[in-house]
């Protein structure tokens, strides 16, 4: 939670800081077991129930401006919060993505629960959430029943069990490293850190 706070401070500070500090293996990123992806991706777990997930939102948002589109950004919602509604809505996030409406979904649902505090109640709060982005309850429940939206959800499952994800937000970069982000003071380093390990080779 306090790193989450000071990352947040730093974007407010983000001009005021210069070079990033060289980063180290252990202290600023973990080396997984697992291959190394083709092209650069950067990979974020998170929970729409996790608070400390919807604090890194602009977080994310400086990040993936800063990547552009030479790194693909893929998020990945998991199922071990929230109970029951965990699972629909990774379900939803992937009904979301088929839609192209990722970010503004994304958005709502983070607003709904922690500004407004507000339950999304099953298949209907969904729905309704949806219908908040104009999107008719037939297509979008045409996307959550979809074979497409279950394969998404599904891969969303194996990748939390595939990199071992017990607590969130967490960012894999390249399928190859475990970003410490409590190992960066600021949002600067925190971009450059992961700017780095998407250009890494073992």
């Amino acid at each position: 939670m306090k790193k989450i706070m000071v990352l947040l401070f730093g974007l407010v500070l983000l001009p005021l800081f210069t070079q990033a500090s060289e980063f180290k293996e252990g202290v600023n990123y973990k080396v997984i077991n697992q291959p190394e992806t083709a092209q650069p991706q950067v990979m974020e777990f998170f929970s729409y129930y996790c608070p400390h997930c919807y604090r890194f939102q602009p977080i994310i948002a400086k990040l993936k401006a800063s990547l552009g589109k030479k790194v693909s950004f893929k998020q990945n919602h998991i199922d071990f919060l929230g109970g029951a509604m965990g699972a629909q809505l990774t379900r939803a996030l992937a009904a979301a993505q088929i839609l192209e409406v990722e970010d503004k979904f994304t958005s709502l649902v983070f607003d709904t629960l922690h500004v407004k505090h507000q339950q999304i109640n099953g298949e209907k709060g969904i729905l309704e959430l949806f219908a908040k982005l104009n999107i008719s309850p037939a297509k979008a429940k045409g996307a959550l029943e979809s074979f497409s939206s279950a394969g998404i959800a599904s891969q969303m499952k194996r990748n939390t069990e595939k990199f071992k994800i017990n607590g969130v937000p967490t960012l894999i970069v390249n399928g190859k490293y475990q970003v410490i982000t409590g190992s960066v003071n600021n949002v600067k380093d925190l971009i450059g850190l992961v700017e780095y390990l998407t250009h890494k080779k073992n």
